[in-house]
């Protein structure tokens, strides 16, 4: 399957292993963990940064393996997870860069084409989570706004 933006083709890239078992030189148990993921969450940090920070600093390498839910699940749980997902907040984001890029330099082209391949994932995105109930079915995405959102 070739990938959506681009002529490039194929899957490569490192993969984890299919089976997931826990590893018995972690050393926290399963509520420690969820613990600690609460902890880092009310730092202000997202699913992702929180997975990335378990693994560099205490060693836990699957939250997964080790609790059997995911870090989503678990601020879900807790009531902390965030109001928007992060793939999409992501994409806000980047959006927000290509605008601000775009106002300095008004006949670039390619990132005009930029802005727009990266608008409509983001309206393919807002529409899925709509439908998953992710989101709140009246929520819209507006550039001047959520501009302000970010900053």
């Amino acid at each position: 399957m070739a990938r959506m933006h681009s002529r490039a083709k194929g899957k490569a890239g490192s993969k984890r292993p299919l089976k997931q078992t826990k590893p018995t030189w972690v050393r926290y148990k399963a509520k420690e963990i969820e613990l600690l993921v609460g902890k880092i969450a009310k730092e202000g940090k997202g699913p992702d940064e929180i997975g990335v920070i378990l693994r560099d600093s205490y060693g836990v390498p699957s939250v997964r393996a080790m609790t059997g839910k995911k870090i989503g699940t678990i601020l879900a749980e807790k009531k902390m997870s965030p109001k928007i997902p992060q793939d999409l907040l992501a994409l806000i984001k980047k959006s927000a860069l290509e605008r601000k890029h775009l106002e300095k330099n008004k006949h670039d082209e390619s990132a005009k084409r930029g802005l727009q391949l990266t608008e409509s994932k983001i309206k393919r995105l807002v529409k899925y989570y709509k439908r998953a109930g992710k989101l709140a079915p009246d929520w819209k995405y507006d550039p001047k706004q959520i501009r302000l959102f970010i900053e």
